[in-house]
């Protein structure tokens, strides 16, 4: 039998794109996990896990996965996505807000980080002067894709550090259509000199901007309050993508930067009603697309090349932080930054960017410098941003130091008042708005600087400290207080801190915002003169809207309410009484546990 079969003629079908694309898929997502897992828990970010992954399926090393430069060219596309996001982000009342720093501290930034490495280029190595500048340039860039999330997710981006960040971001983001030119205007490669000269694409720059606006506003928007009428969900997708990939496409065609066209889209839809439903059906394509990107540098990156010079490399990545940090940091002083907050922002922003990646491609292919090059430098970019994850948390350290006394007053120089607000965020604000409202004397304390420093934009003063201090507390006048109103986020405030508050300050009423029913049950049994739990007031109203809504008559919401109120009281008095949080569950409204109603009742009406 075996024999037979060893007779049996072998057929192997053709490998089909499909399948390909199966294998390649399979391969990358499978790196792709693993890394930005191991990267993501060893605190170095997702990109250099990307990266890294990328460089070992590649060519260079373990040869899985081919067509690196194919991939690289699709994932650009990432990067569109991210500029498209980064322009719902804004709209043009915040543009013009932040336009000193975008148009004064970007350009400075970029202009004497380009011109200061641009020349360590030239006189350090033997590169020609058009050499320097194309790769020195571009080294002035930082990751937007690694800066900017970091940010948003520690809710920093609004702050005054976080919009000079950003706004230094953004103009090196606007940079890439005149870096382009100037590396066109550079180029050796025969191909490109009857490309348009330099002026005439910032015309063509300006006639796609304007373009793109008279589309956004009686193009798109009706479209978009048309899918909004439909409620066609997958709708948003297509047209957020078509409105993506059209504004690239105009402006690839034209010879400029997709990048920019993208930015442009989404700046034209910020103040548009469906711009968190085009963002959340978006940001999927763009992680994707984005981690590709990634993936795809790692894959083209040269590692004999690296590996020949890499003393070069490693130096060159450290000079680009060191001088990139020093600019920063002078530039930042002079626009009114303080030292501390001055250096972690040079420290943020110190390393290299991925539109790094894209110009030393560009001046490959403009002749400039050699294949060779453009991978040692692709490395050196790669390099500099290993170092960002360390000095992020450097410099959110230095952000968030705590204030010497010019920087921020504290609550002894403050005019006495009636009562002292603790906390000054969300809830606080409020609160204080409240109590300033009726006229009253109010103390506002905080402990978080960008915080009190985006209350002085507003023009409310807010002093810093700790406000759970007692001595703290007494300099801002405690012992003359009628109220203190700890309004702070924390669920560490225990009994202990308010009891000797309560002792110390025996004349002030003193009220608390706790986190949830866990944290009530913990202050029970002190004198306090009441404690807010923080979601409870905003939900049982939006209850009362939700029945409105549902067609229920007022006196039935009005019983629904004061028999919830009733019913949660019971269950709080036996949960105090047996110590456990999971006492009287039985008196929670389920299925088949409902209210009776009077007012129902009286109306005749039944369930």
């Amino acid at each position: 039998m075996s024999g037979w079969q060893e007779l049996m003629p072998v057929h192997h079908a053709p490998i089909t794109p499909t399948d390909l694309l199966l294998d390649e898929g399979f391969i990358l997502l499978g790196f792709a996990t693993f890394f930005v897992l191991l990267f993501r828990r060893l605190g170095l970010g997702a990109v250099l896990g990307y990266l890294v992954a990328g460089a070992l399926v590649g060519p260079q090393v373990l040869g899985l996965v081919g067509g690196g430069q194919t991939k690289l060219d699709i994932a650009e596309i990432g990067i569109v996505l991210l500029m498209f996001i980064i322009g719902l982000e804004l709209n043009p009342a915040r543009l013009w807000r932040l336009k000193r720093d975008i148009f004064a501290l970007g350009l400075a930034q970029v202009v004497l980080s380009g011109v200061a490495l641009a020349t360590i280029i030239y006189y350090g190595t033997a590169f020609s002067t058009g050499a320097a500048i194309a790769l020195g340039l571009p080294l002035a860039l930082s990751s937007t894709a690694q800066v900017l999330p970091g940010l948003k997710n520690s809710g920093r981006i609004n702050s005054p550090f976080g919009e000079k960040a950003f706004s230094i971001l953004l103009f090196q983001d606007l940079s890439i259509v005149p870096l382009i030119t100037i590396v066109a205007a550079l180029s050796r490669n025969p191909a490109d000199a009857g490309g348009p000269p330099g002026w005439l694409l910032v015309l063509y720059t300006i006639g796609a901007i304007g373009g793109l606006g008279l589309a956004g506003r009686f193009i798109l928007r009706p479209v978009l309050q048309l899918v909004g009428t439909m409620g066609e969900r997958e709708l948003f997708v297509v047209v957020g993508l078509f409105t993506v990939i059209a504004s690239a496409l105009l402006m690839h065609s034209l010879g400029l930067s997709t990048a920019l066209g993208a930015f442009v889209a989404g700046v034209l839809l910020a103040d548009s009603p469906y711009r968190h439903e085009i963002e959340s059906d978006i940001e999927p394509f763009r992680s994707i697309l984005l981690g590709l990107f990634f993936l795809a540098v790692g894959m083209v990156l040269d590692i004999r090349a690296v590996l020949a010079n890499p003393l070069f490399v490693l130096s060159m990545a450290l000079l680009v932080v060191a001088v990139k940090v020093l600019i920063l940091w002078g530039l930042a002083m002079l626009f009114g930054m303080r030292g501390k907050a001055a250096l972690g922002l040079g420290l943020l922003l110190s390393q290299g960017g991925e539109f790094g990646f894209v110009l030393f491609a560009q001046a490959r292919d403009a002749l400039l410098i050699a294949p060779q090059a453009a991978s040692m430098f692709n490395a050196v970019v790669t390099l500099s941003m290993a170092t960002t994850p360390f000095l992020m948390l450097f410099a959110r350290r230095l952000e968030f130091a705590r204030p010497s006394a010019d920087r921020f007053e504290t609550p002894e120089v403050a005019a006495r008042g009636t009562a002292i607000i603790v906390g000054y965020g969300r809830f606080g604000q409020t609160v204080a708005q409240m109590l300033m409202g009726h006229g009253f004397a109010v103390t506002m304390i905080d402990r978080k600087p960008a915080q009190i420093q985006l209350s002085d934009q507003f023009d409310m003063k807010v002093y810093y400290g700790d406000g759970t201090r007692v001595e703290l507390l007494r300099s801002a006048g405690a012992d003359e207080a009628r109220l203190i109103a700890f309004c702070i986020d924390d669920p560490a405030l225990d009994a202990p801190v308010l009891e000797h508050v309560k002792e110390a300050f025996p004349n002030a009423a003193i009220v608390v915002r706790v986190f949830d029913r866990r944290h009530m049950i913990r202050l029970h049994g002190i004198n306090l003169g009441g404690v807010i739990r923080e979601l409870f007031e905003s939900a049982i109203a939006m209850g009362r809207l939700s029945m409105q809504l549902l067609g229920v008559k007022p006196e039935e919401i009005a019983e629904v309410e004061q028999q919830y109120r009733e019913n949660d009281r019971t269950r709080f008095e036996v949960q105090l009484k047996e110590g456990d949080l999971f006492a009287a569950k039985h008196l929670m409204y389920r299925p088949g546990r409902t209210m009776n109603l009077r007012s129902r009742e009286q109306s005749g009406e039944g369930e």
